[in-house]
């Protein structure tokens, strides 16, 4: 069983023939919110222009936190330890549904650990079932791995990650005094969250072979990575090795400073309790690929591997970053956001969170950068209609992961691992991001209900 070709075909081909790439459509992004701030307010060119380029830099430590992120996960995901275990998840398919459904559920697993982790082990682990399928003449299309891959990604919000519940479970953020301090356990470690994930990735699962092309339309993985020649270059063991080089090769002196970072991570959860931020990931991920590193030099090739995924997301962010100047340097975000919350009540101001959170993360592609524009407006919101403070919490975590399937700033380093285009794949994840969308729906309609 898979869905009729006509109710797929539109949204395949509109993503092939219309979207653009990512870099070309944060710059219509940016030419769009110009226009967009100009009319909804009373902002002048002048204004705009200042807003927008006093914007650019704002976001360069967090551009550069998730560079940190991507390299190390990267790093991570394509060490031998972690590459033998892909390779033996992408040996379990005996079909290409089960192919499509695996990688959905291994990178929204990953996902829920850290957004960077499902990425990446999302587009390794949809190369791997690729060619294991391929290597057994399992036909699979290739960019529907891939979007299933993306289809897991939708759910990142609602894991260990979560940039919005993680604020506001942190002593001393900006809305202290208007909502308090919110433990993680009363919104990602809430039954009702860990539920609608699950129903959300088993969706997504189920989907994906649905969406599987006509045999004739089937689109392989490239005949030339069937060889998988290794990405990480072999160590010399040569016995005539300059002392520099030795060190080089040295195992326990990177697995002395990745025990060293692990430490330190033990000790910081001691002092402050368990709590999870991205320099935390960040270090984790970089602790777990040193160790497992044959060497300094092995990791230091690990990294340099993932320049092309990383290299086009420190071009854009500070675009992105601009976007988010000019959104708030002008007012446009408020207002975006104070319309959907003057129309709500109490039973749908999480449905409006969630639609005005899924409308400007098309701006503003961050769960901590949409926080801070739009968690003032909802928190008062919530305290004027008596609605818990996590549903809107919430309800903004869901909207901002739920339009990253049509947003395609996410896919970058995904499609460098992968070695596709973002028109490949797009069309798959606009159904994904219908399906989704029902789902996030109904659920924070089920928490205002309660």
């Amino acid at each position: 069983m898979k869905l009729p070709k006509w109710l797929l075909s539109p949204f395949t081909t509109l993503a092939e023939r219309y979207y653009p790439e990512p870099f070309v459509f944060a710059v219509v992004m940016t030419l769009l919110t110009l226009v967009c701030a100009l009319l909804a307010t009373d902002t002048t060119p002048a204004g705009a222009l200042q807003a927008w380029g006093d914007g650019l830099p704002s976001l360069l430590s967090f551009t550069a936190q998730l560079s940190i992120t991507l390299l190390s996960a990267h790093a991570l995901a394509h060490t031998d330890q972690v590459q033998r275990l892909l390779k033996k998840i992408g040996g379990i398919p005996r079909n290409a549904s089960a192919a499509y459904s695996l990688v959905a559920l291994t990178a929204g697993t990953a996902s829920l650990i850290a957004w960077s982790l499902g990425l990446v082990v999302g587009a390794a682990i949809a190369r791997h079932v690729a060619i294991e399928c391929s290597k057994r003449g399992i036909r699979v299309h290739y960019p529907l791995l891939v979007a299933s891959a993306y289809g897991g990604f939708v759910i990142w919000h609602m894991g260990y990650s979560a940039s919005a519940p993680l604020f506001v479970a942190t002593e001393g953020h900006s809305l202290q005094a208007e909502m308090g301090i919110i433990p993680i356990t009363e919104t990602i470690f809430t039954l009702n969250n860990a539920v609608l994930a699950g129903i959300a990735l088993a969706a997504v699962a189920i989907l994906c072979p649905l969406m599987r092309p006509d045999e004739k339309d089937i689109i392989e993985v490239d005949r030339a990575l069937l060889d998988e020649p290794s990405n990480n270059e072999v160590t010399s063991q040569d016995v005539c090795q300059t002392p520099a080089q030795k060190l080089e090769n040295l195992r326990p002196l990177s697995a002395s400073i990745g025990l060293a970072l692990l430490a330190y991570i033990a000790y910081s959860f001691h002092q402050k309790g368990f709590y999870l931020t991205l320099d935390i990931v960040n270090w984790s991920f970089v602790a777990a690929g040193l160790l497992l590193a044959r060497s300094p030099r092995h990791y230091v090739q690990l990294i340099e591997g993932a320049g092309g995924a990383v290299g086009p997301i420190i071009l854009m962010y500070p675009f992105y970053a601009g976007i988010l100047g000019l959104m708030t340097g002008t007012g446009l975000a408020g207002v975006i956001s104070d319309f959907f919350a003057s129309v709500a009540s109490a039973e749908t101001l999480g449905m409006a969170a969630f639609f005005s959170a899924g409308l400007i993360n098309l701006f503003i592609p961050s769960g901590g950068g949409q926080w801070a524009v739009q968690g003032p407006i909802f928190v008062e919101a919530a305290n004027l209609l008596q609605v818990d403070h996590s549903v809107v919490v919430l309800a903004v975590a869901y909207g901002d992961q739920w339009t990253n399937m049509i947003q395609p700033f996410w896919t970058i380093p995904l499609l460098a691992i992968a070695g596709l285009k973002l028109r490949q794949i797009m069309g798959y994840t606009v159904m994904i991001f219908l399906v989704t969308g029902v789902i996030f729906s109904a659920g924070l309609l089920s928490l205002g209900s309660g």
